[in-house]
């Protein structure tokens, strides 16, 4: 992988006002809002997607949202590689036309076939456009403003991911079409701004191809696992099916690191690897989301079957936490990193502080609807372990990759994030599968036990390999060659 660095006179950013910083950062953030609000913003339309397509159960429903999640993580690292080459602009111009596309198809889909693969689809755009998005950000926002502005941009994507369901519960009331409907215009509005606003830049010295094999294998490692869990419970635990499932698993995943040693662009950069902070931030980081994942849909499942809570009054319910994340991601968790001198602290802060709030749930979890006593609490305790952990494992995941290399390190960061989805939400759904066999109470117990072990799992991670504190700098850049207008 060739080093990309830029020379002080030509430096990316270099004499842009203010307000056009602000914009940069604007249009940037929205788009990392749109892709991290679909992924989980289908959480609520899948009672009603359902009822239209009868026949569907939870199983095949749930490919909806692992389906985007697998594509998204697997398309990543390679766009990113190929952003470097074609044009940074180029790239998220086009990830965001495939995802406004994906979008139309998603609200016009016939059956839920059709629409597993618009999801599939859409995703593509979306792991085309958040990495040439940060690309951007990194090569157009100047060096004194780069911190905040990635502060910004990655507490806009958690908020996104978080108000999900809230947004949702809105939508599906009109109609759960609506969930991919309202992609359209701000997509269009996005792209307009996006020629406006964002100059292009790219790495002339940027050559080999992406490995869109070890791509492929990625998506096939996860989406192995994820199948192995969701049908796990009617297949049987130690079935050949399940088994065979995870040894396609296991090689295809031992395939992707053969390949990534000896391909010239690899899908994982090993070098990479060889990080301590880098490795303990992208394996808490699959801990992390698999806990984030399970639990932003083990409580809409809760709330409408358990409590019975309409699609409003559940993302209603759900507000207050997503409210938390962006006032302690921009505000509290930078002052703490400061204060702690190590961002993987922090990040063990937090885990700690979702643990504690999913424990508490675990205690107070009841039959008979008590939200302001009860779940309201936790939501707000839990919206704040959001919100100190994920800037946290950002910063300490990206705090020793040179910035020749942050666009491929935050592409495998996005991509741990990803991948953590996937397995936490089918990991619940083979939970939840036995919703109406037994008492429900006990299945979304047994569904915040798995909670808790994911986010205290992150927890350890963090504090075994992040919480050293920090004496020096991460490295600095060395000297560049960008094409920018």
């Amino acid at each position: 992988m060739s080093v990309e660095t830029v020379s002080t006179e030509n430096a990316p950013g270099q004499g842009l006002s203010t307000r056009r910083v602000s914009l940069i950062v604007g249009v940037l953030s929205l788009a990392i809002f749109m892709s991290s609000l679909d992924l989980f913003i289908v959480n609520l339309a899948f009672p009603y997607i359902g009822r239209e397509f009868h026949g569907s159960n939870l199983s095949s429903l749930s490919w909806i949202l692992n389906g985007y999640s697998i594509m998204f993580a697997a398309v990543l690292v390679p766009a990113g590689r190929w952003a470097d080459r074609i044009g940074r602009r180029r790239m998220f111009v086009a990830g965001l036309v495939v995802f406004t596309l994906g979008s139309v198809l998603s609200a016009l889909a016939p059956d839920v076939a059709f629409l597993i693969g618009a999801r599939v689809f859409q995703a593509i755009g979306a792991g085309m456009m958040v990495p040439a998005s940060l690309s951007l950000l990194l090569a157009a926002v100047p060096g004194p403003q780069r911190a905040q502005a990635i502060g910004t941009w990655s507490a806009i994507g958690a908020l996104g991911a978080a108000l999900g369901p809230v947004i949702g519960g809105f939508l599906v009331e009109l109609s759960w079409r609506w969930v991919f409907w309202i992609n359209i215009p701000v997509g269009v509005a996005t792209v307009i701004l996006a020629f406006k606003v964002l100059p292009e830049s790219k790495d002339e010295s940027v050559t080999g191809r992406p490995d869109m094999l070890g791509a492929l294998l990625v998506a096939v490692a996860a989406g192995s696992l994820a199948l192995a869990l969701v049908k796990a419970p009617s297949w049987g635990w130690g079935s050949r099916d399940f088994l065979g499932l995870l040894l396609v698993a296991v090689v295809t995943a031992i395939g992707v690191v053969v390949r990534s040693a000896r391909h010239a662009a690899p899908v994982v950069d090993l070098a990479l690897l060889e990080s301590r902070s880098f490795n303990g931030a992208t394996l808490a980081s699959v801990f992390y989301y698999a806990g984030f994942g399970a639990f932003v849909l083990n409580t809409v499942e809760f709330l409408t079957n358990v409590w019975h809570f309409s699609a409003i009054e559940a993302g209603l319910a759900i507000a207050p936490g997503p409210l938390m994340v962006l006032p302690f991601a921009r505000i509290v968790a930078p002052k703490l990193i400061a204060q702690f001198g190590s961002a993987g602290r922090v990040a063990v802060l937090g885990c700690f502080v979702n643990v504690a709030a999913q424990a508490w749930w675990l205690l107070e979890i009841q039959s008979r609807s008590a939200y302001a006593t009860h779940l309201l609490p936790i939501q707000l305790l839990g919206g704040v372990g959001v919100g100190l952990t994920i800037p946290s494992l950002i910063g300490a995941g990206s705090a020793s990759i040179p910035p020749a290399r942050f666009g491929t390190g935050s592409g495998v960061l996005n991509m741990a994030r990803q991948i953590g989805t996937v397995l936490g939400v089918a990991g619940l759904i083979a939970i939840l599968t036995g919703l109406h066999a037994g008492d429900p109470l006990t299945t979304f117990k047994h569904g915040v036990v798995l909670i808790i072990g994911f986010f205290a799992l992150a927890g350890l991670v963090s504090a075994a390999l992040l919480s050293r504190k920090i004496t020096t700098a991460p490295p600095a850049a060395s000297a560049t060659s960008v094409a920018s207008k």
